[in-house]
């Protein structure tokens, strides 16, 4: 609250002092008037502070313990003791109190009465519904795997396998051979090993479609042995949790164990958005992103009637969704990717209020007292004082300063000497024949700050319209195209170290590679100099406010809250916080086709 006043002393200041002073008289008293006021806050400042120490001191001199009722679903009991557990070792002050329930009715009643509860999705409580607040903490990945000894590996991970293939074959009402599966003659067998764990058999039946599934193949007793099964047969197929299959220490899969890829539209062929299979890292991002099957994935939420408002149950969820993550392996689960724990968080604390009660309520009500006389005061003086002053209204300009910046072609950089491609990349020859490549700065006002940049080698060859390079933040991320071919020489290794010098410096300092050129003379044909760029980036803002209000579902109060500004402008670093799921789309449906239009001009 304290900020919301200072904020508010500030803006009537602004507003003061953004009329036309026409004599140095009239500066004189305004400054002063300034001076005012910052000795007004200081002096609440002081009285505020003081106040809190109080009160804190208060705090810690009470020993009051306090307490966490959680309630969790049988399933989740061990892993929710655990954190409780683990949690209450830190903080031995905070007590919490572990119950489990199996029927909606109990839930529902635990809800109301405060409780916070973990979940999975597959519960028979609908965990869906919108009047609960819920938050991600963990997940349950069921997933295919092969051993990477298979010989039809390469042609498995650019074809896949369809769901309903895949339960003709698991159910023998197929030919259970991996021609049948890859499309060719190969009449080696298909070995299938099966682990009758509820979990897993629920997902399977779910994602193949088949309520009552029946599996043929050589039963294992548990995820060791089906491990082990499957690094000595290199035919062999089944199905596990991804936890079972992962070497924690180097965030890697377990050595000759591979993921078995699916088609999920069952199309013949594994497209774009289906190649998440061959890099665990890749394959954690398609989970996240919903490129991987939801019905392999089981989510873990805490759940709670409205958002936790104490900062007890606030502490205790962050630490879950930090350092409690790593009890989550050990119970059988997945935890959640850096980016995901990081913007959780961050809603987490969106709405939080802190409350102060008890012996402390007199010390907190005089200190409103005094902030509501004060800001009377000051009310007054600055009302006065502008009234005074005031010769013509506030300009335009500086009015537009205090509101949210706009993204349009006025506050774009296109310098003059580059070459632009439809992609958003620049090039540029040097004196010495190399070229060097960039993003250009419709790009990263889109994205917003760029926190990690994925390059390829230097040594590496390159065609026009290759992916080049990656750009993320927060783990959502945009792959990107090259404007030219050639090979690598050199790339900017300081953007290892700080990536968003490509927001603030594109055209210079945030230079992506050095590339020697193969065709420089033919393809910087189907570039762009600097006006033709301005002209191709006005139709590219409306190409994205298209794009944006498809993305957004045409939601009118969305998009205007999220991405524009009531006037109908875009808003700067329009992605920045949007989901990934929309990065996804803008990756598709916005960047790709510019790179196919390309091809089709080329050709």
């Amino acid at each position: 609250m304290f900020g919301t006043i200072v904020e508010s002393l500030l803006f009537q200041y602004k507003k003061g002092i953004s009329v036309n002073l026409k004599s140095i008289e009239t500066h004189k008293k305004m400054k002063a008037m300034k001076h005012t006021i910052y000795l007004l806050i200081s002096l609440l400042i002081v009285n505020y502070n003081s106040v809190s120490a109080k009160v804190s001191d208060n705090e810690s001199a009470s020993g009051q313990t306090d307490s966490i009722s959680v309630f969790t679903t049988p399933n989740l009991y061990n892993l929710s003791s655990v954190w409780a557990g683990e949690y209450n070792k830190i903080y031995p002050g905070t007590k919490i109190k572990v119950v489990t329930v199996s029927n909606a009715q109990t839930i529902e009643s635990l809800l109301k009465k405060g409780y916070i509860g973990f979940m999975k999705n597959e519960s028979n409580f609908s965990i869906n519904q919108e009047s609960y607040w819920k938050v991600l903490v963990g997940r349950d990945v069921i997933v295919p795997v092969i051993s990477s000894k298979n010989p039809f590996l390469d042609e498995l991970n650019a074809k896949g396998i369809s769901p309903a293939n895949l339960l003709g074959i698991l159910t023998g009402k197929d030919s259970k051979k991996w021609g049948n599966i890859i499309g060719g003659p190969q009449d080696a067998s298909v070995n299938i090993y099966i682990l009758e764990e509820t979990s897993i058999l629920n997902s399977m039946s779910e994602f193949l479609g088949s309520a009552d599934i029946r599996l043929e193949g050589k039963k294992v007793e548990n995820s060791n042995a089906l491990l082990s099964a499957i690094q000595q047969d290199p035919y062999a197929l089944g199905f596990c949790k991804l936890i079972d299959i992962l070497d924690l220490q180097n965030q890697a899969l377990t050595e000759v164990i591979s993921l078995l890829p699916l088609d999920r539209n069952g199309n013949g062929t594994l497209d774009n958005n289906e190649k998440i299979y061959e890099d665990y890292s890749d394959f954690s991002r398609g989970v996240w992103i919903g490129k991987y099957p939801k019905a392999l994935v089981s989510n873990i939420y805490s759940i709670a009637s409205t958002q936790p408002e104490s900062q007890i149950e606030t502490a205790f969820l962050k630490w879950v969704l930090n350092d409690g993550q790593q009890f989550l392996y050990s119970n059988g689960y997945t935890d959640l990717l850096m980016a995901e724990r990081q913007s959780i968080t961050d809603k987490l604390y969106e709405a939080q209020n802190y409350s102060v009660t008890g012996t402390h309520n007199k010390s907190i009500l005089s200190t409103l007292l005094i902030v509501v006389l004060a800001i009377v005061l000051a009310g007054f003086i600055i009302d006065f004082s502008v009234r005074y002053f005031r010769k013509e209204r506030v300009s335009a300009d500086l009015n537009s300063s205090l509101i949210q910046p706009v993204l349009n072609t006025n506050n774009l950089r296109i310098p003059g000497g580059l070459f632009f491609d439809k992609t958003h990349t620049w090039a540029f020859m040097e004196q010495n024949g190399f070229v060097k490549v960039g993003i250009d700065d419709f790009l990263q006002h889109i994205t917003g700050t760029i926190t990690r940049i994925k390059f390829k080698n230097e040594g590496d060859k390159v065609t026009k319209g290759d992916h080049i390079l990656s750009i993320i933040r927060n783990g959502k991320q945009l792959n990107l195209y090259s404007p030219i071919s050639g090979t690598i020489r050199e790339k900017n290794n300081i953007l290892n170290s700080n990536a968003s010098i490509i927001n603030s410096s594109p055209y210079s300092e945030g230079w992506v590679y050095r590339i020697e050129p193969s065709n420089w003379h033919r393809e910087n044909q189907l570039l762009f100099m600097a006006e033709k760029h301005k002209e191709f980036i006005q139709n590219e803002f409306s190409r994205l406010k298209d794009f944006l209000a498809v993305a957004l579902g045409k939601d009118e109060v969305l998009l205007t809250q999220t991405i524009l500004q009531d006037g109908g402008e875009l808003i700067d670093n329009t992605l920045s916080n949007l989901g990934p799921e929309v990065w996804e789309d803008f990756q598709t449906k916005f960047i790709d086709p510019s790179r196919q239009v390309w091809f089709h001009e080329l050709f």
